[in-house]
């Protein structure tokens, strides 16, 4: 707070003969910008999803399509989701019986409540 005070007065002499000079204030204040932005940039680097939090929202995107979807619609619903990520958990999906593909591709559709093949 001291260094608040000292840059403000450095800035103010010479107001009254607009002989003032504001960079040593506006400088301070860059260097607190900065200074907050590093510190914030540090904490959100800390903040992680829980292990599988990305897998439990393709799935909750899956539950909540009507019946047939397609990758591309799961890319939607899951920003920041990986396509990798979406077809390893379609792939364990079809394994157990709740997804069932049909069609190959690109434009592949998969229905929800699929049989076990």
């Amino acid at each position: 707070m001291k260094r608040y005070y000292e840059t403000l007065e450095l800035s103010s002499q010479g107001w009254h003969e607009a002989k003032h000079d504001p960079w040593p204030y506006l400088n301070y204040v860059l260097f607190i910008l900065k200074t907050a932005y590093r510190e914030f940039e540090q904490r959100v680097g800390q903040v992680k999803s829980p292990r599988g939090a990305k897998t439990q929202l393709i799935r909750s995107a899956i539950e909540d399509f009507a019946r047939e979807f397609r990758v591309s619609d799961l890319e939607i619903a899951c920003p920041g989701v990986s396509r990798d990520l979406v077809r390893r958990v379609l792939r364990e999906m079809k394994k157990s019986g709740e997804v069932e593909c049909l069609g190959r591709g690109p434009g592949a559709r998969w229905r929800k409540g699929g049989t076990v093949s």
